[in-house]
Order: structure tokens, then sequence, then C-alpha cells
């Protein structure tokens, strides 16, 4: 896929995200003004749109309809936004902005801020709950399952949490691998599970859907681990050097800009290989990776 087809892909993916988004979460009497506009605040804030474009995209390589996979995709970037919202909390990370504005915690205050990210969460899964009830199948049912194993105790918050408590101490490969896959990584891959899944495909392939998805999620972190010391916080609307800040290990701590460089190029190109196994149906799937993992902001 040439690069112009590819950012046009992106757009178009991007535009019809952002309208569903949009009215994801619609304005209710007995919801409190505050947490209503902090909740869309930080969830109209724009971004990549990753997880959810990959939702869709996976649907759509394995024959599925963009519509059938859509309230997965708006749950998946609530999940996101939520995760995004508490971390930038002070007692996580304490930053001041996130996609080029003031954090949350910044413009409605912490405790606001804490209570956005709930919503958007809760939110998210009554919203896939719907879904599955609206037309039961074990498909969706199980892209539920996908999403929501990514996001909790056995992916995202376990990783979050070990970030936390590790925080200023000198950690191993094997350690730091563990927060990346499951921080970042677990999150990715329930993306593309939840997608080949509602796109009809057969265990193996959602499997391998998945293992792609956990390669992509460990080269996206290493090189944003990359970004934060060689980019600008004008380039990534957020604040560089955090993880100086923060005292964190990363695979820059670990092994230098360019080894860690040729690390995700390797897992980035695990990934290739799967989805030119698959075909000319994740063509796009394909050039996202080699796009999101060769990124300069």
């Amino acid at each position: 896929m040439e690069h112009t087809d590819l950012k046009t892909k992106i757009e178009e993916y991007c535009v019809y995200i952002e309208n569903a988004l949009e009215k994801c979460i619609p304005e209710q009497e007995a919801l409190p003004p505050d947490v209503y506009e902090a909740m869309r605040y930080s969830l109209l804030a724009g971004g990549k749109r990753l997880r959810p474009m990959l939702v869709l995209a996976a649907c759509e390589a394995m024959g599925g309809k963009r519509e059938e996979a859509l309230p997965f995709a708006c749950a998946i970037e609530m999940i996101h936004t939520y995760s995004l919202i508490h971390d930038d909390l002070p007692a996580m990370d304490n930053d001041d902005y996130r996609r080029g504005r003031p954090t949350n915690h910044k413009v409605y205050g912490e405790a606001m801020a804490i209570l956005a990210g709930d919503g958007l969460l809760h939110h998210a899964m009554e919203t896939m709950a719907a879904a599955c009830v609206k037309a039961p199948s074990a498909e969706r049912a199980e892209a539920m399952r996908a999403i929501a194993h990514g996001a909790g105790i056995y992916g995202m918050l376990a990783g979050q949490a070990a970030d936390v408590a590790l925080e200023g101490k000198s950690l191993d490969v094997k350690t730091l691998d563990y927060i990346h896959l499951n921080k970042t990584a677990a999150m990715i891959r329930g993306a593309l599970e939840a997608g080949a899944l509602l796109g009809g495909a057969e265990a193996e392939t959602v499997k391998g859907f998945g293992l792609a998805g956990q390669n992509i999620g460990l080269a996206f972190q290493i090189i944003d681990d990359i970004l934060d010391v060689t980019s600008t916080t004008e380039e990534l609307g957020k604040p560089v050097h955090s993880d100086e800040k923060n005292q964190k290990t990363t695979y820059v701590t670990l092994f230098g800009v360019e080894e860690a460089r040729r690390i995700a190029g390797r897992l980035s190109m695990q990934a290739v290989n799967f989805w030119k196994g698959q075909g000319e149906s994740c063509a796009f799937l394909l050039a996202l990776t080699e796009y999101l993992t060769d990124r300069t902001y």
C-alpha cells in the first residue's frame, strides 16, 4: 500500500471513529455537567485512534462489516482514554499535557478526573454489553471478553500496577517486558483479537492476530521510549523526558537508542510477516504496522 493511500485510509477511519465517539456519550439530565464535560474533554481530544482503528480494520480484513464492530471500537477508545486520564494524575505520572492540551485533572481537578475516567470505563463496558444484547452471538461475547481481558487484571491494569510499584527501581529486560506487554501490548492484542472475532475468523487466525498485536504493542512502546528522548513536546503533544523525570527503566536506558530501534524493528517484522501470510485482505494492517513502528512522533 502506497504511503498516500495509507494516509487517506487512516484519515477515513479517524473521521468515522470521531463521528461515532461524538455520539457515544449522549447528554443525560441525570449526569452532573462537570463529569459529563470532563469525559468528553478527553474522549474527543483527538489522538491516533489506533485501538479502535485496529478493531475495525481486523474485522474488515476477515470479511466483516465495520458497522458491526463499531460499538467495540468505541468502547476500546473509551477504555484507552480512561487509562490516559488516570495515568496523568499526580499519584501516577503527574503530567500536565496530553494530546497538546492540559490534562484532565489540570482542567477539572483530580476528583473529577478520576470520576471521568471511571465513567468512561463503565460506559465502555455498557456499550459492548448493549451490542451483545442487541444481536447476541458467541463472537460478540468473545470480542467483549478479549477487550476486557486486555484492559483488566491480566492486561493493562497489571502492567500499570507493576509500573507504579517498580518506579525508580532498576529493572531487567524480563521485568520491563512484563510491564510493556501488559500495560501497552495487551490492549492492542485485544483490539485485533476482537476485530478478527467480529469478522468471523477461525480460532487459529484469531490467535495469530493476537500474537501480531502483541509484537506491534511491544514495538510501539519501545518507539515511544525512544521518542521520549529524541522528540519534542510540540511534536508529541505531551512532555518529553518524562521517563527520566520518573526514573523509569526503558529499552533506551537498557540498550541505547540505536539497539532499541533495532529491537522494535525485529518485533515489527514478525507482525509484518504474519500480515503477509494472510494475503491482500491484511494489506492495510501490514502498512499500518510499518508506519507505526517507524514513526517519528
